[in-house]
């Protein structure tokens, strides 16, 4: 038996404020909503959970605040099975998420940073537990530097580096040289445009009809198993962790593993509370193959 993944996730966390609605409010207006739900979540930390979820083993390496929902947050990652000795405590708020859901599964986000925002710097430890890594997976809700940093550690000790540029901001050349893996929506193609030139797999994720892949050896499409769709929150982060965990075997088996991990965080509500584990995404891939409809 080979042994699992170890990725390291550097990244946010957050508490995500979840609200449910027949639909979405138009500027000024004002909906009733029909549910509400306190749900640990952030891009970060639900890429972590994610990829544990896929029997990786995970390093987190992130920052809460001093506040009511730092206990929470913290405990979300133990009960995962993902290691939180580098989750770090910085004085303020912790990072919340406020996030509205209509009917139809499409929702609306509002991320104020708070602890992540913070996270400026990498110790001794952070960076031993980067080199140490098979894989380093990152985001953009926490500060780019801290990024850079860490990917320039990756690459100077053979770390693959995954990143999700989300959300999409500018990033220096060099960030962008020490890539090796990049996981975007069709939206953030079209924005980031050249700058995805300069990294050798790209995957474009494109919701209920799977992904994008352009590497080394072409471009190929692999689509995503029919589900009943019930919030898309997360499902981006489900399909980046479950990738994440699955690139050893290579793209062609990595990508229809991460398509089903996406499809499943669809139909459940919330995020990290939706992520599936390597059982469930194995089911669906095979009832797929047998051409059944979830």
């Amino acid at each position: 038996m080979t042994q699992p993944p170890k990725v390291a996730v550097l990244g946010s966390i957050n508490m995500d404020l979840v609200c449910t609605t027949e639909r979405r409010p138009e500027p000024g207006e004002t909906v009733l909503g029909t549910g509400f739900a306190m749900v640990p979540g952030g891009k970060g930390a639900n890429q972590a959970i994610a990829a544990r979820r896929s029997d990786a083993e995970v390093e987190f390496l992130g920052a809460v605040g001093r506040d009511p929902f730092a206990a929470q947050l913290r405990q979300v990652l133990t009960d995962a099975g993902v290691g939180g000795a580098r989750l770090r405590s910085l004085p303020g708020s912790s990072g919340v998420a406020t996030i509205v859901v209509e009917r139809s599964g499409e929702n609306t986000i509002i991320v104020t940073p708070g602890a992540n925002a913070r996270f400026t710097e990498l110790d001794a430890d952070d960076l031993r537990v980067v080199a140490d890594a098979d894989i380093l997976l990152c985001q953009l809700e926490i500060p780019v530097e801290t990024v850079a940093a860490a990917a320039r550690r990756a690459r100077a000790h053979g770390t693959l580096v995954l990143l999700n540029p989300s959300p999409v901001r500018e990033l220096p050349a060099e960030l962008w040289r020490d890539i090796d893996v990049a996981v975007v929506n069709s939206g953030e193609a079209e924005r980031l445009g050249a700058a995805l030139a300069a990294v050798p797999h790209v995957i474009t994720t494109r919701g209920g009809a799977g992904a994008d892949y352009r590497g080394p050896d072409g471009v190929a499409q692999f689509p995503a198993p029919r589900v009943r769709v019930v919030d898309t929150t997360g499902a981006g982060d489900a399909f980046t962790g479950a990738l994440a965990a699955a690139w050893h075997r290579g793209p062609e088996r990595a990508l229809p593993w991460a398509c089903a991990a996406g499809a499943l965080a669809a139909t459940e509500l919330g995020a990290s509370a939706s992520i599936p584990d390597a059982a469930a995404i194995a089911r669906l891939l095979g009832d797929a193959a047998h051409g059944s409809d979830r």
